[in-house]
């Protein structure tokens, strides 16, 4: 590694007919990466890993919907890697994958992740420490994986660029995703950068100026 050549790469592969972004995260001393949320088109994942000599050291999961970790088992297997994440609090979602792939014309297969995730756990790939943090609302088990040195984080589908995760799915709130936003999420920093389960990276900054549902001024009216 280079003095210029930073601790972390990362890599974006839209994936399934959903366009799930599946992020690859890698420790550019070790060279030992991540995929996370790798809902589908395996061939792709392994085609990235080729493309950037990455070995695969371990499967990081947001939640428990199909597009996010509907293959994650299977991928896991092939390589010989564990699961770490979803928080439990996901496996009802994660035990009827196999159900939900015919329903939604995809395939996706249940799985039992190697470690369930708590708010404050570390996640260790390569050199790197990511801090995890429980976010429900979307869903009750989504954690969010953060690189502090990096000021970068993978939010899944807590918020996107100019809006947020939907709630209307069983077990979602809106309370607890808006809480799960402002004060896990925020406190970070508005300098962080993001990559959400679908659409384009945005900054934590950005979306506290601009995004409709969680920005200073709509939470401000929301309260009032």
């Amino acid at each position: 590694m280079t003095q210029t050549e930073p601790p972390m790469r990362v890599g974006i592969v839209p994936v399934t007919p959903l366009q799930q972004n599946c992020t690859l995260l890698w420790c550019t001393r070790t060279m030992r990466g991540a995929l996370v949320d790798p809902g589908g088109d395996l061939d792709k994942l392994k085609a990235a890993l080729e493309k950037t000599g990455v070995t695969l050291e371990k499967v990081l999961v947001t939640h428990g919907h199909l597009d996010h970790c509907g293959m994650a088992g299977e991928l896991a297997r092939e390589m010989g890697v564990p699961i770490e994440g979803p928080q439990e609090e996901d496996r009802f979602w994660i035990a009827q994958l196999s159900d939900d792939g015919p329903r939604w014309n995809m395939e996706a297969h249940t799985f039992e992740p190697d470690r369930w995730l708590e708010n404050g756990d570390r996640v260790q790939v390569g050199e790197l420490t990511l801090d995890v943090y429980h976010c429900p609302g979307h869903t009750p088990g989504h954690v969010v994986f953060h690189h502090a040195p990096s000021k970068f984080a993978m939010v899944g589908d807590v918020l996107f660029q100019g809006g947020i995760g939907r709630w209307d799915f069983p077990r979602g709130n809106l309370d607890d995703l808006i809480a799960s936003i402002t004060t896990r999420l925020w406190p970070l920093g508005d300098d962080v950068t993001f990559v959400p389960g679908h659409g384009p990276v945005s900054t934590f900054g950005e979306e506290r100026r601009h995004n409709p549902y969680v920005s200073d001024a709509a939470l401000s009216r929301r309260v009032s």
